[in-house]
Parts: structure tokens; C-alpha cells; sequence
């Protein structure tokens, strides 16, 4: 296997993509290696767990993205949904936002917060302070609206990403493709942001490639060509993903491995991008061990090596450190760590993601105009 595959932040990353939509809207946005052309109207479809390389792999269940011109964009490290949505949220690496991984430490408090699941203890806010491109949109004129399941409406992960976008929640799917036609017809520039989750979904429970992931890959592009249908003049579609996924199939069981426990208080993250807290003085001890006995399956680095290679970006701020794990562990090939107990649904999952390699990390940035 050969070294990690970092993300290319400041080029060709989701951190750039959404200041590249503000500043194609002639919204004033932070300059990267992404140019988007000029445009008064924006849709976005984020497909969730949808990677470059899987779609590649499946031409035949996806004809019309498959016909798109685009090109591919870099998740950010980890390559976990609540990341990705900070980075394309915030315009921002994941050093800058503070969304670092699925299950952080809370500092000081001797626990996790799962952005998933987002407890009221945390404040979405002050957790993620840094503005929003959809705010800065908004303060620029532009009618911002963010479609997705009603379930997702007011959480913490919306609170802390999709700050200043009023929120249409639509359950069923061809609810949100009418949502999104509506609403880029709004005002004299617009941008609107549909979220799809359901293949994500079938890729955890039955493995990317699978008779049910190709299934919803075929919805999803329909899904896509809806959308381009009813595009109004002057508006581009763009399509891209969070993160891609692999299929697991070598776990290895953080509660059954005594020698892996050893030194460690907390494990968090995801199963392909697991953060050790450690008991103090203890974190050489457990690098070594775990070095050691998942040699030839993962990557395993201290934290500060960690940023130091630019995993999330060219920095991680000060007082988000702590959040990040003394020792980080990110298995390639088709090794994942489990926990059984601590996280029992997880664990049963096939498709994984949150790691270093190409099938995770590489997602599409597809376009349709009518520019």
C-alpha cells in the first residue's frame, strides 16, 4: 500500500468547492485552485457515500452522471459525513472548523460527542463558531435554501453547518427535486443545497457494489436528471459527495483485544479512522502496540505527526487539538476497527469509511448548465 492519500486542500477539495459557488455567484469568497464560471442560480445535490471511484466502477446503473463532464474533489480527513459537511458548510479544512471526525472528545468533560447524534449539552455554535458560506451568501443578497429529510431540521450538525439557509424539509425524494425548482426560481440569484442520504445508507448495510446499492445508485440518478430537467436559465447543477466507502471484510475487535486496550481511556472516530485518548504518559506505549499489531493494515500516527502531514489541512487552531486523539489509527485496505460493545450497530456495518485511500477519498464534482 503505498503512503497515505492526503487531501489536496486549497485546489481540489470540498474546502474549496463552496467558495468557488460564492464567488461564481460574484459573492466576495476565499480563493483556491477551483474556478466555477459565473451564474445567478446554484443547486447543489450532495449524494451521500457516493465516491468517484464507486461510480466509476458502475457506468451501467448511473448512465446520465456517468455522461457528465466533471472532475473529482478530495473529502478531507477523516472522510466522514459530519467533516465533509463542516468543510463544505464553512468553506474550511477541518483544522479550522473543528468538525474532526464522526465521535470527538468533549474537552474536560471524559466523553464523546457524536456529531451524528448531537447532544443539547453542546452547543452547536460555540462548537463551530466560524461562518458559514451560506450565511455570507445570504448577507450578499442571494436566496439560500437547504432540502433534506424534516428529521434534520434544527439538530446540532445542522445548527453548526447549514447556518443561514431556511431549511425545506421534504421526506420523500421527488418532494425535494420539486423543493429545488421552486427555490432557485427565488430572488435575483439563488442557491440551493439537496441532501441525499439513502445510499450511504445501503452501502453500510449491504456493501457498496451490492443488488440494493446499485439499486438506490440508479434512483440517485434519475434523482440527478430531474433535477437538470427543471433547471431555470442561468443556473448550473453540480453533484458531488461527501466522502466514497470501502468494503470491510478484516475487523478487528478493539473490545476483545486486551494488549489494544491497554493505556487507552476512550476510542473514538470511525471504524476506518479511530482516535485513541490516552491515559497520560501513556501515548508512545500505545502507538507502539498498535503499530505493531496492525502492521500492514494501517496507518498509525501520534496526532501531532498527524497535522504536521497535513491531514487537516495546513493547521489544526489551538484549542481544537485536545478533540483530536493522542493516537490516530486509519486502516487501509479492508481493515476496519470495531467495537463491539461500545458500538454494537456500527460494528455489523460492510461498507466503511473515514480513511486515507482513493475509494474514500475521491469524490465527483459533476456539472449540468444552461448558462
Amino acid at each position: 500500500m503505498i503512503g497515505p492519500f492526503v487531501p489536496d486542500y486549497g485546489r481540489a477539495a470540498l474546502t474549496d468547492f463552496t467558495p468557488a459557488v460564492l464567488a461564481a455567484l460574484g459573492v466576495s469568497a476565499r480563493e483556491t485552485g477551483l474556478r466555477l464560471d459565473p451564474v445567478r442560480r446554484v443547486c447543489v445535490l450532495l449524494v451521500d457515500g457516493m465516491g468517484s471511484e464507486l461510480l466509476r466502477a458502475h457506468p451501467e446503473a448511473a448512465p446520465f452522471l456517468s455522461s457528465l463532464a466533471g472532475g473529482t474533489l478530495t473529502a478531507g480527513f477523516p472522510a466522514t459525513t459530519a467533516t465533509s459537511l463542516g468543510s463544505i458548510g464553512t468553506g474550511l479544512t477541518p483544522g479550522d472548523h473543528g468538525l474532526l471526525g464522526c465521535r470527538v472528545d468533549i474537552p474536560g468533560q471524559d466523553r464523546l460527542l457524536s456529531f451524528l447524534h448531537w447532544t443539547d449539552e453542546v452547543d452547536p455554535e460555540e462548537w463551530q463558531p466560524q461562518p458559514t458560506v451560506f450565511e455570507r451568501a445570504v448577507a450578499d443578497g442571494v436566496q439560500v435554501t437547504y432540502v433534506g429529510p424534516a428529521r434534520f431540521e434544527g439538530t446540532g450538525l445542522t445548527r453548526a453547518v447549514y447556518r443561514g439557509a431556511r431549511y425545506f424539509g421534504a421526506d420523500d425524494p421527488l418532494d425535494r427535486v420539486a423543493a429545488a425548482h421552486r427555490a432557485l426560481r427565488d430572488g435575483e440569484r439563488s442557491f440551493v443545497f439537496v441532501y441525499y442520504a439513502d445510499l450511504d445508507r445501503d452501502g453500510h448495510d449491504h456493501g457498496w457494489g451490492s443488488p440494493e446499492w446499485l439499486r438506490t445508485l440508479t434512483f440517485v440518478d434519475g434523482l440527478a436528471a430531474r433535477i437538470a430537467e427543471g433547471l431555470p436559465r442561468d443556473a448550473a447543477l453540480y453533484i458531488t459527495a461527501d466522502h466514497g466507502m470501502v468494503n470491510v471484510t478484516d475487523r478487528v475487535d478493539f473490545d476483545l483485544e486486551p494488549d489494544l486496550q491497554a493505556g487507552v481511556v476512550r476510542i473514538g472516530g470511525d471504524t476506518r479512522a479511530r482516535y485513541l485518548y490516552t491515559e497520560e504518559g501513556a501515548a508512545r506505549a500505545v502507538h507502539e502496540t498498535w503499530s505493531e499489531f496492525l502492521r500492514g493494515r494501517a496507518w498509525v500516527m501520534h496526532r501531532e505527526e498527524a497535522v504536521e502531514a497535513g491531514w487537516y489541512g495546513r493547521r489544526v487552531l489551538p484549542g481544537l487539538l485536545t478533540r483530536v486523539g493522542d493516537v490516530i489509527v486509519v486502516p487501509y485496505g479492508e481493515c476496519g476497527i470495531i467495537s463491539s460493545v461500545g458500538e454494537a450497530r456500527a460494528s455489523l456495518q460492510v461498507g466503511m469509511h473515514g480513511s486515507l485511500t482513493k475509494a474514500e477519498q475521491n469524490v465527483p464534482l459533476l456539472e449540468v448548465s444552461t448558462r
